[in-house]
């Protein structure tokens, strides 16, 4: 085979190779469930909407027997009047305490006292490496509420089978559609938060910036630990039951 000959096959090969790098990048991107996330509110592939609730825990076991029963009957009465479906999702992740111990660091260049910076420095070494070994989970309660406006008739199997192998294209709402769907899926966020305020539990709707970063910390956790949201002074899931 003459060099003119291995050539031209060479240059056949590499469009090839990009072409499929291209194809799997946008098959991948075509297989997650959500076309946009819009006035805080995330609009799925099939036209739906989900809302976000961030949600406080309380510890069960520390109430009295009368608060216990209050609790597990006002439970029941929330669950009682809706007429929707909710999904509760809990999620773990390992406890991120880079900003405290920076804090930590910070203090003890500014102690003038030896004593004292040594058992600041102290401290720090001691929190760091009981995190590390004891390996502590910082948790969050999330409640997604949907809104549907199409039937609610339940897929088939061949039907959710068929979504994905091919996935459905996106769909775009307009700004009239998206706003009227938007009053109903009000009066289902407030029912749901008035309910869970009544049992005890605080609540906050993730607006459209925490929602970009919940979903980009579900679909990077390794890419969160080493790189964060660029101009971004600090997380919005995390701090939005504490303003």
């Amino acid at each position: 085979m003459s060099k003119k000959e291995k050539e031209l096959k060479e240059k056949k090969k590499k469009p090839l190779r990009q072409v499929k790098k291209r194809d799997a990048s946008v098959s991948s991107q075509a297989h997650l469930p959500f076309a946009e996330i819009r006035d805080g509110l995330v609009i799925m592939k099939d036209g739906t909407l989900r809302a976000v609730i961030l949600v406080s825990s309380l510890n069960f076991a520390l109430k009295s027997e009368d608060e216990q029963k209050g609790i597990i009957q006002g439970y029941v009465g929330f669950l009682n009047t809706i007429d929707f479906e909710l999904q509760i999702v809990v999620q773990s992740r390992r406890l991120n305490i880079e900003k405290y111990l920076g804090k930590l660091d910070g203090l003890a260049r500014q102690q003038d006292n030896e004593l004292l910076r040594k058992q600041t420095l102290s401290y720090r070494s001691f929190v760091e490496k009981l995190v590390k070994d004891a390996d502590i989970m910082d948790k969050k309660f999330f409640v997604v509420v949907p809104f549907s406006p199409f039937s609610k008739k339940k897929k088939s199997f061949w039907t959710r089978l068929q979504e994905v192998i091919a996935p459905a294209s996106r769909v775009r709402l307009s700004q009239a559609k998206f706003e009227r769907y938007k009053i109903e899926m009000n009066r289902h966020i407030n029912l749901v938060q008035s309910g869970l305020k009544s049992i005890g539990l605080e609540t906050a709707m993730l607006d459209t910036q925490a929602l970009i970063e919940l979903y980009y910390n579900v679909y990077n956790p390794v890419t969160k630990q080493q790189k964060r949201i660029e101009d971004i002074e600090q997380m919005q899931v995390d701090r939005t039951l504490v303003d």
